[in-house]
């Protein structure tokens, strides 16, 4: 019983937090492990996964491909599977992961 009342505090003060402060879910969005990385390499092309093994330096299978379900769960990329030969996936910046592009590059910018 008891821990069902703090869990339902945690879950009631992340509600709040979000009401506070809109941008916390955006933080949280483009948050954890290369997911950051993935975004700008986006930005510039559209990506394949075996490219960003390569350019993302101590990526590895697991972290890449749940940074990028979970990016395209939230909306900003769209994964497409390419049918010619050699049959591949790519992703794309959805409408919502290109509206984001300014604010990611402020945020850059003040790193």
């Amino acid at each position: 019983m008891r821990d069902e009342s703090i869990s339902q505090k945690n879950l009631t003060s992340e509600k709040e937090d979000a009401t506070i402060c809109p941008a916390q879910s955006l933080l949280k969005m483009l948050s954890g492990k290369f997911k950051p990385e993935v975004f700008r390499l986006a930005i510039e092309s559209p990506l394949r996964f075996s490219s960003l093994q390569r350019r993302i330096e101590g990526s590895n299978k697991q972290t890449l491909s749940i940074a990028l379900k979970e990016l395209e769960e939230m909306g900003v990329l769209e994964k497409i599977t390419i049918r010619e030969k050699p049959l591949h996936i790519e992703y794309y910046l959805t409408e919502k992961g290109k509206a984001l592009v300014p604010v990611f590059q402020q945020l850059e910018g003040l790193s």
